[in-house]
């Protein structure tokens, strides 16, 4: 019976996947990455593999209804397919790229971004325990795709065909989606970033003031009185969560400001260095060199060639 269980559950994993790729194929046919009038709701398709591409991940769940990508948050390697997805909790750094997709067989995703307010919320609203756990674990992690998850997005898409129900009918779906992730092996995660109190939630806290002051001088001694723990305890658990310290952090955020800067509003790399709060315009070079594989200016020609 347990076998008979399984595949039947296989079986139908398999055929809301197909329905899914479907929907994803056709509304991404002549725009990709495509974001839709869903508030945070994105969809991709890819007929390659890609390179690495290095960005800020927003909290978020991303899932593929066919082919695989891969996501490097410092030395932790995270590969998400059809059947698992990637679950992210706070703003982290990463390299990513798909690795399974051909014309034939495109790599067909979404990407949802979390709204943490709404988590609290539904953990306030329902009866389900609040984490009680205070360590804190990596920001990142791979789940198990389900049926009731794949049909709740599934819903979400359909939502795309009827505009006008979208403000109404959107957000119930994205709180069921909420529910789902609750309930599924990544839910303690997810309870620990929205209980108040938690080192996650206060690692979460800090990481949103650096994305916002990042031009600013860091303390680290200031910012882990404000969470509430000693210096050393604050740089265990915000390595614990992000794979790198306070400092990396922030360097990343201001390296990838003055890329934008540059690339977008034209600014030579001095004026770009001194804009996200760098005081040697040698240093910043060295910086963007190592993390971008060139000095400013040959990378940002590159770019502009490559756009």
């Amino acid at each position: 019976m347990a076998g008979t269980t399984n595949l039947a559950l296989d079986d139908g994993l398999f055929e809301v996947r197909e329905a899914l790729g479907e929907k994803i194929a056709r509304w991404t046919k002549n725009i990709n990455p495509l974001e839709t009038a869903i508030p945070g709701l994105s969809l991709f398709q890819y007929a390659a593999p890609s390179e690495p591409v290095s960005y800020m991940h927003d909290p978020s769940i991303c899932l593929v209804a066919q082919g695989a990508k891969r996501v490097f948050l410092g030395e932790d390697e995270y590969v998400y397919d059809d059947n698992h997805f990637l679950i992210t909790s706070v703003g982290l750094p990463v390299v990513a790229q798909v690795i399974q997709a051909s014309p034939e067989k495109p790599c067909l995703g979404i990407v949802l971004n979390l709204d943490l307010r709404e988590l609290a919320q539904l953990l306030v609203d329902s009866s389900l325990p609040i984490s009680r756990v205070q360590q804190s674990g990596r920001g990142m992690a791979i789940g198990k795709l389900s049926v009731p998850l794949l049909n709740a997005f599934e819903r979400l898409l359909d939502l795309l065909d009827g505009p006008s129900d979208i403000p109404v009918l959107a957000p119930l779906v994205q709180r069921e989606i909420l529910y789902r992730l609750l309930m599924s092996d990544q839910g303690p995660r997810l309870r620990q970033i929205a209980t108040a109190g938690s080192h996650s939630h206060q690692i979460a806290r800090a990481l949103d003031w650096l994305r916002a002051n990042f031009s600013k001088p860091l303390r680290v001694d200031e910012l882990a009185s404000s969470a509430g723990m000693s210096t050393s305890t604050f740089h265990h658990h915000f390595r614990t969560m992000t794979a790198m310290s306070p400092l990396q952090y922030q360097k990343w955020i201001r390296l990838h400001e003055a890329r934008r800067i540059m690339l977008t509003e034209h600014q030579d790399a001095t004026s770009a260095a001194f804009q996200v709060g760098y005081e040697s315009p040698s240093q910043f070079s060295r910086e963007y060199s190592r993390l971008f594989g060139a000095p400013p200016l040959r990378d940002i020609k590159k770019l502009q060639q490559t756009s």
